[in-house]
């Protein structure tokens, strides 16, 4: 088993034994995506922060109930999704989206001149403003899939969902936004 990492069915199975380095593994492997779940939800990095350390630790004190053979990172952001629902419930807020606005370019992009750049700016300024303005559910399954990049499955397991809501809610999400976009000023 040397060289290679350990699938999560071993870790899961080796955590139940009472390995503390195998959940701390899984905590690592999944601590990022765990994060942006829960920052999708809360608004927050605080609270997201909070939300999947709750939420690791709730998943380990259940871990006698994950069904063998299930895929662990839809269980483990479904418990994630709920913690970070409970934090933004219970605080009272309702965040608003927040990218931040990369200035430039990705890597690998070739350069782009500094009018290209502002207008780009300016486009996904306009973009997180009407997402801002859409509903929750509708901003919520956008997110999860375009910015957190989540599977179909993950995403419905992070928002408590079947599989098929989320493609059929994603589908009337992005008409919505692509009418918004269609009739704002500068579109």
């Amino acid at each position: 088993m040397e060289g290679r990492p350990a699938d999560d069915s071993e870790l899961i199975s080796r955590a139940l034994r009472g390995e503390t380095a195998a959940y701390e593994e899984i905590v690592q492997r999944y601590q990022q995506v765990a994060f942006r779940t829960a920052y999708v939800i809360t608004g927050t990095a605080a609270d997201a922060e909070d939300a999947a350390q709750e939420g690791f630790v709730k998943a380990y004190r259940a871990l006698n109930r994950f069904r063998p053979g299930a895929e662990w990172r839809p269980w483990l952001l479904r418990i994630v999704a709920n913690e970070a629902r409970n934090r933004a419930r219970s605080s009272g807020r309702r965040h608003h989206l927040e990218l931040r606005l990369i200035e430039g370019f990705r890597p690998g992009d070739a350069a782009q001149s500094p009018e290209a750049v502002a207008i780009a700016s300016d486009e996904r300024r306009r973009l997180i403003a009407l997402l801002n303005a859409m509903a929750d559910e509708d901003r919520l399954v956008i997110a999860s899939r375009y910015f957190l990049e989540l599977s179909g499955e993950e995403t419905a397991a992070a928002l408590g969902i079947p599989e098929g809501t989320v493609k059929s809610r994603l589908s009337r999400a992005l008409a919505r936004l692509r009418a918004q976009v269609e009739e704002a000023p500068g579109a």
